[in-house]
């Protein structure tokens, strides 16, 4: 019997649930603690997996990070990098991105070019993603980081076409990302429109603080949601709980 990769995995979880619910953990901002208890938690909690990831690895061993989450989970662990650096062999995936929404060859082919032997080295599944950045208000870290502009918040027939070009040239994902703590979220109306111009699934992350911001994101047709900010300060997961009942609108299915 073929094994389900964690692609497939991920879509019979937005099959199954209307929208999944991707838990973004960020090993270098919260404590050991944080990040263990979110990872033991998440099944529990209706987490479809957990993307892990970091700008600057200022106080981590990233590779022992995602090995001690992915030990801590029976939830695909997804690895989500800021470089070619943060590819390790001790997660289910990686989301391998191209910043699509800049023209900075550094994100759209170099860190691919210098990550794609450690991928094949490290054995690990490799899911094409179109990284797309959105304005959200003030400059975020991804976009300082990239030297890019987002895409305007109110040109959603812009990110159609960047996330038609996304699906054109193969790739199994794409990611409206407003950023790390952003002041707004991606408008609703971008997600519906992008979402019904695309055959491919929608992720979309950034400025979601709230069940009814989720919800919003779910129902214009995200296949996804990602949500970091705000959880590390749930030792309960009451919030966390709240979050994947409103992206969850579909009752599962039993067989």
């Amino acid at each position: 019997m073929t094994k389900t990769s964690t692609y497939e995995a991920l879509l019979e979880a937005k099959e199954r649930r209307g929208c999944g619910f991707l838990l973004l953990l960020d090993p270098d901002r919260v404590d050991e603690s944080v990040y263990l208890g979110l990872a033991e938690g998440a099944e529990d909690c209706g987490v479809d997996a957990l993307l892990v990831g970091t700008s600057f690895m200022l106080n981590t061993n990233f590779s022992a990070a995602v090995k001690d989450i992915r030990s801590h989970t029976s939830v695909p662990v997804v690895i989500f990098p800021g470089s070619w650096a943060q590819i390790t062999p001790h997660a289910d995936a990686l989301l391998f991105t191209s910043l699509i929404s800049g023209r900075n060859p550094t994100y759209l082919i170099e860190e691919q070019v210098k990550g794609a032997p450690v991928a094949r080295r490290c054995g690990i599944e490799t899911i094409a993603t179109g990284y797309m950045l959105i304005e959200s208000g003030p400059l975020t870290s991804v976009q300082y980081i990239s030297g890019t502009l987002p895409i305007p918040r109110n040109k959603p027939d812009i990110a159609c076409a960047h996330a038609l070009a996304a699906q054109y040239l193969g790739m199994k994902l794409v990611y409206l990302e407003a950023g790390s703590g952003a002041e707004q979220p991606v408008p609703a109306e971008m997600v519906e429109q992008v979402s019904k111009f695309v055959d491919i699934p929608v992720i979309v992350g950034g400025g979601l603080r709230s069940a009814s911001d989720c919800a919003a994101r779910a129902e214009a047709g995200a296949s996804f949601v990602v949500v970091g900010t705000g959880i590390e300060q749930d030792p309960k997961h009451v919030f966390l709980r709240e979050l994947t009942s409103a992206v969850h609108f579909k009752e599962p299915v039993t067989l």
